[in-house]
């Protein structure tokens, strides 16, 4: 069973909005009927969706598992359980009830959202992690919920759980927070759309476009490298390259046909570049990537990532933008795009696992 442990406030479940009842007990069917945990890629959002059923005490009940409780502090998982029940307002388990060792069900939804804005600097993606508990408002049966939100890495599983927040989806705190839920309310949607789940009409979808990825073709590499270049690289080349990248689509570096590190650039006018560099290397390497004279304002001892803004603002007066392929490694390898194809960039990128950052 989910839970049967009263909630002390009103019922949560919206008929309009996709964070509801309704919606996750469906996701929670699933998960206890087909496969207690799926992971699938979707549109729009970074690497991979997971959606978790987990149980108190099973999901505790191993010598790690028992290890972390009692590092923080507790006899057993179930103690764990009250005092998340307190942070969400559920009524807590008795010393009966405990005795018992109820099986008590909850979801755990991860995904990849991007940073806030202070947080550019330093982070691509952040981790965000929905938890979800069920419980009775006013009714014998299950028929509400109550969250738990973080957006750190569980490395000690049940710490990471302690120090999550209970969370109002509608009143985020600050703008992480913001991203999130909103990201989470399309996650959703992707879920549903994953598993098969038909959403009621009253509910507002956050994407009226399917959400699950498009078969990859060769064509959407020819694109990403059209894009890539700014139209600039030539035909046969860039239908030799398009062809590679496809082929080694889904390989790794270890298999015998793997042959690509950053070949595809060889037509694409690009600055790899150490992690830090002066102003003087950029304005030299982007006049080499435009193909005129790039001047720009800067604070005095600005160096490095730091300089990205204001590299931005003067490209962004002939509707131009640096970027960079992810190389895995210490270092940029930089690119100039047009503004109106970065959102597509971007995409396609989700599309052909071929990672591009923006650079804010």
């Amino acid at each position: 069973m989910k839970n049967f442990f009263s909630n002390f406030f009103g019922r949560n479940n919206n008929p309009e909005s996709i964070v509801s009842f309704d919606v996750l007990d469906s996701i929670y069917t699933y998960l206890q009927n087909e496969s207690s945990r799926v992971d699938f890629k979707m549109k729009g959002i970074h690497d991979t969706v997971s959606a978790t059923m987990y149980s108190f005490p099973d999901s505790f009940d191993h010598e790690e598992g028992r290890a972390e409780v009692k590092k923080s502090g507790f006899k057993n998982s179930h103690e764990v359980l009250n005092e998340l029940y307190k942070k969400v307002n559920i009524a807590p388990l008795s010393d009966d009830e405990m005795l018992e060792e109820p099986v008590c069900n909850y979801l755990h939804i991860e995904f990849y959202s991007e940073p806030s804005l202070e947080m550019k600097k330093h982070l691509k993606h952040v981790l965000q992690n929905f938890i979800i508990f069920f419980c009775c408002t006013n009714s014998m049966e299950t028929n509400d919920f109550r969250l738990l939100y973080s957006n750190s890495y569980f490395y000690d599983y049940t710490k990471g759980f302690l120090e999550a927040e209970p969370i109002d989806i509608e009143a985020p705190k600050n703008q992480l927070q913001e991203i999130g839920f909103n990201d989470f309310k399309t996650v959703l949607q992707g879920i549903c759309e994953y598993m098969g789940i038909e959403l009621a009409p009253t509910v507002i979808r956050p994407s009226a476009e399917s959400l699950m990825p498009d078969e990859v073709s060769v064509g959407y590499f020819r694109e990403f490298l059209q894009l890539l270049s700014r139209g600039d690289m030539e035909e046969e080349l860039l239908k030799d390259q398009s062809q590679t990248l496809f082929d080694n689509f889904g390989l790794e570096e270890e298999d015998e046909e793997y042959d690509y590190e950053f070949d595809f650039f060889e037509g694409i006018n690009s600055w790899h570049s150490d992690w830090k560099f002066d102003p003087e290397d950029a304005e030299y390497f982007i006049s080499e990537m435009i193909g005129e004279d790039f001047t720009f304002e800067y604070p005095e001892e600005t160096y490095s990532h730091d300089l990205f803004p204001y590299i931005q603002e003067e490209l962004a007066k002939q509707d131009l933008e640096l970027m960079s392929y992810d190389t895995q490694g210490d270092s940029y390898l930089f690119f100039v795009a047009n503004k109106k194809d970065v959102t597509r960039l971007l995409e396609l990128s989700e599309i052909t696992e071929m990672g591009i950052d923006r650079l804010i």
